[in-house]
Formats: structure tokens, C-alpha cells, sequence
């Protein structure tokens, strides 16, 4: 018999640890264990409570995180919630440098943000979903189609498969069938170049030497991004959930 806990184990046994001294229970979501290769029962909050009777599921905000305004927006969770977006801002100011739209320095600066706050794969699609409600369509088109277009080069503007690619995914990776069917539908779609501009201005910012302030981009996000009034994730909008899942991720129910 192995006695040696794997990595899932130590992290259940770090949770139950903590649920019995503090007066709070995380239970993390199944998508989450299963990244980790969990394919196990989730813990038991019964029992766990039962251990320690002052314990509660947690059901509101997480004290482990930054406190979030009372009515956010994309500036808070920029701020609060969002991991390191260094890459982001020096798209954005290429795109800036780069005599793009706003728009387009908007979509520069979002394209990642599910990958940086929300899920990692097809981050295009969920990243174009959590902001369609708020932008102008082109802008949730060409997050979108970033996911899939980086895949394939462009002459025309000078974009190649990029090198990391190969480094991360090896030399034998093909994109899934529906990013190839994307593909096809993209290739002749009226905002294709919106789409495509993004992949240009990605590759171009992983430069560790430059920095960016967020507040570069205040007045274009002012300009471009539609804040709801009651803030992003209590509007009542098709993806306010979505929100709501990042200003409380270890909610219970």
C-alpha cells in the first residue's frame, strides 16, 4: 500500500484542516478537482461541520480574497480579481502604437481575461462571452476569433505560427476539428482583420522589460466598455453569473 498522499490528497487534507479551524468550510468545484486529476467525492461538508459545529459553508464573500466594491467594474476586477496582466496591457499600448481603433485597443486589452480570471481553455469563447453584453459586437467577435485564428499564419500582415507553440504544444499538435471548422467560417467573415489583429499584437507582448500601468487604458474602458450601473455581475445580463462566479469562487451553492 502507498502511503505517500498525492498532491489532491495533501490540498483535501489542508481544506479539512482549515474547515476545523476557522469557522468557514471551502468546497472546491468539481471542475477544479478534476484539473487536478480528482476524480473523487468532493468532501463532505456534513461531516466536516459535524467536526466543528461553528463551521458554515461558505455562501458569501471569501476572506482570503481582496474585498470587492459594492457595485465593480472592469477596472476592479483588473485590480482584485484578475491574475498578472502585464501581457494584456503591453497588447493594449501596441495596439495604441499601432494606430488601431479603440475598439480594437479594447479588444487588445480583453482578449485574455478568462484566462487571467475565469477558465484557460477556449478562453476566445469564454472571454468574448463574459463581455458581449457590454461591447460593441466586433470587439466580442475578434476576442472570439483570436482564439482559433492564432493557430494559422497570415502573410498578409506578417503573422507566423508563433515559436512558443511549437516549444509548448510539440511539433505534432493540429488544432481540434471545431477550431478548424471556425477557421473556415473566420477566414471570410467581414471582421476577419478584427480578429487578426489581436494574434498580431499577442505575439508581440511577453516583453518582461516593459511595463504598463492599467490607468493607460482608463479612458478607453470609460469610452468603449458599457458598465452596467449596478455593477458587473448584479445587472441582470445573460453573464452576470459568470461575474459573480469570480467575485465569489469558492461559493458553495
Amino acid at each position: 500500500m502507498n502511503d505517500v498522499m498525492t498532491l489532491s490528497q495533501r490540498a483535501d487534507a489542508l481544506e479539512e484542516k482549515m474547515a476545523r479551524e476557522l469557522d468557514y468550510i471551502v468546497i472546491k468545484s468539481r471542475l477544479y478537482s478534476m484539473a487536478e486529476g480528482d476524480m473523487g467525492p468532493a468532501p463532505n461538508a456534513g461531516a466536516l461541520m459535524k467536526e466543528n459545529p461553528n463551521a458554515r459553508v461558505l455562501m458569501g464573500d471569501d476572506p482570503r480574497l481582496p474585498a470587492m466594491p459594492e457595485k465593480p467594474n472592469l477596472m476592479d476586477f483588473f485590480k482584485y480579481r484578475f491574475g498578472p496582466c502585464m501581457h494584456l496591457l503591453q497588447s493594449a499600448r501596441h495596439a495604441v502604437n499601432a494606430n488601431l481603433p479603440e475598439k480594437m485597443v479594447l479588444a487588445c486589452l480583453l482578449h485574455d481575461i478568462s484566462t487571467i480570471g475565469f477558465i484557460r481553455g477556449d478562453h476566445g469563447y469564454w472571454g468574448a462571452q463574459l463581455v458581449e453584453p457590454y461591447v460593441d459586437e466586433e470587439v466580442t467577435w475578434a476576442i472570439r476569433a483570436h482564439q482559433v485564428l492564432r493557430f494559422y499564419p497570415d502573410e498578409s500582415v506578417g503573422y507566423e505560427y508563433p515559436q512558443s507553440y511549437i516549444t509548448s504544444f510539440g511539433q505534432e499538435y493540429r488544432p481540434d476539428p471545431y477550431i478548424e471548422e471556425d477557421y473556415k467560417r473566420m477566414r471570410d467573415h467581414k471582421w476577419y482583420m478584427y480578429g487578426r489583429q489581436i494574434t498580431v499584437h499577442d505575439i508581440y507582448s511577453f516583453d518582461p522589460n516593459v511595463h504598463v500601468e492599467l490607468e493607460e487604458f482608463e479612458d478607453v474602458i470609460g469610452r468603449n466598455f458599457k458598465q452596467p450601473e449596478q455593477g458587473l455581475g448584479f445587472d441582470n445580463s445573460s453573464v452576470a453569473h459568470m461575474w459573480r462566479a469570480m467575485i465569489r469562487p469558492a461559493k458553495y451553492l
